[in-house]
């Protein structure tokens, strides 16, 4: 048995005496009694009696080795600024952020609602709720107001933090109109608004209610605001789950366990060390930038950079530019974007200094192997590790842990489950599990959860179990209802979501395989396939596909004759049963503003039938295009 496999199995076997070594990770002001209560199923609770701070572990603990050292570098491609922060001056800013919400009445799990663009006092106002023990709840700046307005009822924050406008491709977008709609939308009233004017909107203050970050700010330029020691359990924050319908899935996060998830996955996972510099492309409206542009690179001594723009302005290299700049060690992107990069000049790859970065990590959705084998080729052969998980995790369920023992990745993959995790595959008719290799099942955990994943859904214990514990016949597991194979060696494949499953004359088919073997030719750049209902077969596939030169498609003969060779590829790939029905060429495919394809809004369009919500739209041409092919 390798090293991992067997640091895997005492994760689960001997859980509590794992735990226990990782928890000192990070600093405890009391050290945990209990490593992990799981007397009510399937609620856990991790490091009970423990009492520990996050913005503490997060900040304050590296100001006696490495207080000069850079800990947030906020770089805008948008506004041409760059500001790097030291510690010690992160330090100063949180706690005047910390005097600012405690004057505006914020208390120990009050919660903040966070509406703000990739700036500074973003990160300011996160750990400035961990350091005073109230709950921060980041709501993505692209969300309009109607979403604003149903976070706001749910959370019912004390006070908001907000700023003028966000910019995105060299354009103002403004926040403040759509945060003053949203609160008259919105039934709960906070009782402050805290606004950030970064001068690039105007905006009217509401008297009584809105306050000048600037103004305040000064008023608290030499405040001392000491961490307030929380339970292990206590609720750092809570985030919102995308794309659901009806009310917003609020994710409910801890502390304690949280803090140690974060720290241990630096060791293990990513592989990052203090004075190092980590650069995550997210955003922190998503739970990639909570964990990997905020906590964990914090948690650890490193730096962080946090960056407002688009990964080709001012042009393609843009990242590479600040990969060489700030001697990046550890990357993290979603497929997405690499897909954009793929249609950038290859020579924006060459011409940085790329030496010190040690590995690319990619998560967000699945990663087609075309793709995974073009970044690896152009980084020259730096190691690209995918990794799986969810909003609700917090951190992977599936990767490589190259820090536990070096093992190779496999394209198309995101690797073996991670300790902590005991993930089994099973069948969903009836619950079995499935041990036979390269057979297809539902990914689901056996609780409880590891720590750092969601406690509950906020108020809502219910819902909680009735969403994820409910799914599978005859047993209660956490369901990530996503479909994937296991291969001989323990390699996970995600197939796609159980519910984008097309069912075509009675065969099952998962819309990634499809997907990934229409990428497979050389002329398409990136792809689309939902489900469409069909009289005749119940389903059947339609894909939408941008080409990588489109400059040969000008006629209908053009796109029928690579139309005819896309389908004769998935024929030979995955067999007739997988062809899809249609393959049309767009110039763009519909996403929300993180880059996640918006399948549903595509299916309900094929199928003539209402698209829905669609707030989170960042090109809503994209979507017409598609209406006006299907006619």
């Amino acid at each position: 048995m390798g090293a991992f496999d067997d640091f895997h199995r005492r994760s689960i076997e001997d859980r509590d005496h794992f735990w226990g070594e990782q928890a000192k990770l990070i600093d405890w002001k009391e050290a945990p009694r209990q490593i992990c209560d799981y007397s009510n199923p399937p609620f856990a609770k991790w490091f009970v009696g423990g009492t520990t701070n996050l913005c503490h572990n997060a900040v304050d603990r590296h100001l006696n080795d490495r207080a000069d050292q850079n800990a947030l570098i906020w770089v805008s491609t948008e506004t041409n600024q760059e500001v790097c922060y030291t510690y010690a001056q992160l330090h100063a800013e949180v706690q005047r952020m910390a005097a600012m919400l405690k004057e505006l009445g914020v208390t120990k799990g009050d919660r903040v609602l966070i509406y703000m663009p990739m700036i500074a006092e973003a990160c300011f106002a996160m750990l400035a709720c961990a350091r005073i023990g109230a709950i921060h709840s980041v709501v993505f700046g692209g969300f309009a107001s109607h979403s604003l307005a149903t976070r706001i009822d749910d959370a019912t924050p004390t006070v908001i933090v907000s700023a003028d406008a966000g910019s995105r491709g060299g354009k103002g977008v403004p926040y403040k109109p759509l945060l003053d709609e949203a609160i008259q939308l919105a039934h709960h009233k906070p009782s402050a608004v805290l606004m950030v004017d970064r001068k690039l909107a105007a905006y009217q203050p509401v008297a009584g209610r809105d306050h000048d970050y600037a103004t305040l700010r000064q008023k608290h330029l030499n405040a001392q605001v000491p961490c307030e020691w929380v339970d292990a359990t206590h609720p750092s924050y809570t985030l919102y789950t995308s794309g659901t319908t009806g009310k917003p899935k609020g994710v409910q996060r801890d502390t304690g366990g949280y803090a140690v998830a974060l720290a241990a996955s630096m060791k293990h996972i990513y592989c990052g060390n203090p004075g190092e510099t980590y650069f995550s492309t997210s955003d922190i409206g998503w739970v990639v930038g909570h964990s990997y542009i905020i906590y964990a690179p914090l948690l650890t001594g490193m730096a962080t950079i946090m960056y407002e723009g688009t990964p080709v302005r001012p042009d393609g290299g843009i990242w590479w530019k600040l990969v060489e700049q700030y001697k990046v060690t550890v990357m993290f992107s979603a497929p997405t974007a690499v897909r954009v990069l793929k249609k950038q000049d290859p020579a924006f790859l060459t011409q940085y200094d790329l030496s010190s970065l040690r590995a690319l990590f990619l998560a967000g959705e699945p990663l087609d192997e075309p793709t995974a084998q073009w970044i690896s080729q152009a980084l020259a052969g730096k190691p690209i590790v995918d990794n799986y998980w969810q909003t609700e995790t917090g951190w992977p369920i599936l990767a490589v842990c190259n820090g536990v023992e070096p093992a190779p990745s496999k394209f198309g993959s995101p690797g073996k489950a991670v300790y902590g995790y005991n993930v089994k595959l099973l069948d969903d008719q009836t619950g079995a599990e499935i041990t036979t290799p390269n057979t297809k099942g539902v990914v689901a955990i056996e609780g409880p959860l590891p720590p750092g994943c969601l406690q509950t859904v906020w108020r809502d214990d219910e819902r909680f179990v009735k969403t994820y514990w409910s799914s599978v016949p005859g047993q209660v597991v956490y369901s990530t209802f996503d479909w994937a194979i296991r291969d001989e060696d323990g390699y996970f494949f995600i197939l796609g979501r159980t519910d984008d499953v097309i069912n075509v004359a009675g065969h099952r088919l998962g819309t990634r395989e499809i997907e990934e073997s229409i990428s497979s030719h050389p002329n398409v750049a990136e792809v689309a396939v939902v489900g469409v209902a069909d009289q005749l077969k119940g389903q059947v596939a339609m894909a939408f596909a941008i080409a990588k030169d489109a400059s040969g498609l000008s006629d209908d003969a053009a796109r029928l004759k690579l139309e005819g060779e896309v389908m004769k590829l998935v024929d030979q790939q995955l067999g007739a049963v997988a062809r899809p029905a249609r393959v049309l060429f767009v110039t763009a495919l519909p996403k929300t503003r993180s880059g996640k394809l918006l399948r549903r809004a595509i299916q309900a369009v094929c199928e003539r039938r209402d698209a829905g919500d669609l707030t989170t739209m960042e090109d809503p041409s994209a979507l017409q295009q598609i209406k006006d092919m299907i006619g």
